[in-house]
């Protein structure tokens, strides 16, 4: 198996970034723009220099609205928040980072390891206004499914 530098400098970025984002979730269940910002526009430039860039922008549109309906959904029928809209952009960079056909799994990685830490963490992620910061668990998901992609 060949490493390509470009791919490592892209994993090295990534993971930095969504360690970053990880910990900033975890303390004050924000998801910055300046850091997802810029994470967006490396996937796309990824996505540009591997020859899928169309994967990627279909991706990050997709990991977006999937994430934005669902918060807004929600609104709508319980007429309060449950989805912030710092986890559908943390969405969206999964979406660029490993296309379209990477959401549902980041999703399903996301959701899975997000309940079972739940049920057995429940007295250190669950704060007293009754969140759980999400963007750790996405993180999580986008970090495997980049990395399977990337280097099998």
């Amino acid at each position: 198996m060949e490493f390509k530098l470009i791919t490592i400098i892209a994993s090295f970025i990534l993971i930095l970034f969504l360690i970053t984002l990880s910990w900033t979730d975890y303390k004050t269940y924000r998801l910055p723009n300046k850091l997802t910002f810029p994470l967006m526009l490396f996937g796309l430039l990824n996505g540009y220099i591997t020859n899928k860039a169309i994967e990627s922008f279909i991706g990050l549109i997709l990991g977006y609205l999937i994430f934005f309906s669902l918060e807004h959904f929600y609104k709508v029928i319980k007429n309060k928040d449950a989805i912030g809209r710092g986890d559908a952009k943390l969405l969206a960079v999964g979406g660029a980072w490993c296309g379209w056909i990477g959401l549902p799994y980041i999703i399903l990685i996301a959701s899975s390891t997000g309940l079972i830490a739940v049920l057995l963490f429940k007295k250190y992620l669950l704060k007293s206004n009754g969140h759980i910061p999400f963007g750790p668990f996405l993180a999580l998901g986008i970090a495997l499914v980049w990395i399977t992609n990337a280097y099998t």
